[in-house]
């Protein structure tokens, strides 16, 4: 009998690796932009959805627990009265994370070519 804790290697190419779930969730609209802004250092709950403008409470929450469930993100209540609550990132979310904002940065410093390559497409 196969140990199930022993899993073949991964593959987000194949249909129904569980890489493939990891990914869509890290790479998410509001998944990459909560790991990014993570990587700043821990965040509570509504300053985080601050930094991340335009994320709704519900849809923040819901990617937060998505991440921790991946591993990614770990929530930490705060022996406070009233308990608070803070979001920071496990070492894998870290390096996810890490990685997520130099794609970031690459996009942000390439904003010019593309605004330019928009206009060249859209003159067409």
């Amino acid at each position: 009998m196969s140990d199930p804790t022993v899993s073949l290697e991964a593959s987000v190419f194949a249909r129904d690796c569980e890489s493939r779930q990891t990914l869509q969730n890290a790479t998410s609209r509001w998944g990459v932009l909560a790991l990014a802004a993570l990587t700043e250092g821990d965040y509570r709950f509504n300053a985080l959805r601050r930094r991340v403008d335009g994320v709704s409470e519900r849809m923040l929450s819901q990617t937060l627990q998505t991440l921790e469930r991946d591993g990614l993100v770990v929530r930490t209540v705060l022996e406070t009265i009233p308990p608070k609550v803070e979001y920071g990132l496990t070492p894998l979310g870290r390096d996810v994370g890490t990685r997520l904002s130099d794609l970031i940065e690459l996009i942000e410093g390439s904003m010019p070519a593309v605004l330019e390559s928009r206009a060249e497409h859209d003159a067409r």
